[in-house]
């Protein structure tokens, strides 16, 4: 149990985080060794990878419930190659996993390989709600996205929240991870500003290697290796270091609010998923 932040009277955003992981077996098996450090009903996404096929998918999906986890599988929408292809998945997820719930995001693709061009078409078939998933995770984005303009970015986000309020489907925005504070706390607002009042879990990473972490950073579009060390706290002198997102966290349990909302922590497991588990569950205990 993490007790709530002293300042604010609210629950700290360490409590209750997800985790992520592949549908490869080796991941399958990280997951099953980090078991004794993850708790009960802890939700766990399972990636939609271009090298990975529905059987990998549903595998994960499964072991994460037969563990007593909440799985969380992503659907890429541009990496659907027809409507038939969506609607195997889900009846696969619906009649051999049993969740309710799935990760609608557009996926990797430049050009979609099928009908989808986002994962607002995909949501508004009504195809999630037809074959009983009742809760959706949307993606956010707090420091943007390298090919995706921010007003198209708002206009997707609510457009994904209006068509799954008028569904009457439950959402969470899960977000990119990040590195810096400040343009998630502008984030969010502008997010509360704008009505959205869905769940949020903050995309963050798990204690790495700092050359692992600057790679992913350059990878996805996320800050700069200047900013990144300045903002989470190591040096770029020191690069056969590690590091956590220890200042992270405790800068955002000391600038969040009620008016905030409801806003928890994703954990994207680039150092590995016990070495993941181990460290939140000793960050929890020292809470």
């Amino acid at each position: 149990m993490t007790s709530p932040n002293s300042s604010t009277g609210r629950p700290s955003v360490i409590t209750d985080p997800s985790l992520e992981m592949t549908g490869k077996d080796k991941d399958i098996e990280a997951l099953r060794e980090a078991s004794q450090f993850i708790p009960q009903g802890t939700r766990v996404n399972v990636t939609f990878l271009g090298n990975e096929d529905l059987e990998m998918r549903v595998k994960a999906s499964t072991a994460a419930k037969d563990l007593g986890y909440i799985p969380v599988p992503h659907i890429s929408a541009r990496r659907l190659k027809s409507q038939a292809e969506l609607e195997e998945f889900l009846t696969a997820l619906r009649d051999r996993v049993g969740t309710e719930h799935a990760f609608a995001v557009g996926g990797d693709p430049s050009e979609p390989m099928g009908p989808y061009g986002s994962s607002l078409d995909m949501i508004k078939t009504g195809l999630l709600k037809d074959y009983g998933f009742t809760d959706i995770s949307i993606a956010g984005y707090p420091e943007g996205h390298p090919d995706i303009s921010d007003d198209q970015l708002w206009e997707a986000l609510e457009g994904k929240y209006a068509s799954l309020k008028e569904q009457g489907l439950n959402g969470t925005i899960l977000t990119q991870f990040g590195f810096d504070v400040d343009p998630i706390f502008t984030w969010i607002e502008e997010v509360r500003r704008r009505g959205i009042d869905l769940p949020i879990r903050l995309g963050v990473p798990g204690p790495a290697g700092i050359k692992r972490l600057l790679t992913y950073a350059s990878r996805f579009g996320v800050s700069t290796s200047a900013g990144i060390a300045k903002k989470y706290g190591f040096s770029l002198t020191n690069l056969l270091g590690t590091a956590g997102p220890d200042k992270m966290i405790n800068d955002l349990d000391a600038g969040l609010t009620e008016a905030h909302g409801d806003v928890k922590l994703h954990f994207y497991t680039f150092g590995g998923t016990k070495t993941t588990a181990e460290w939140i569950k000793d960050f929890q205990e020292k809470r």
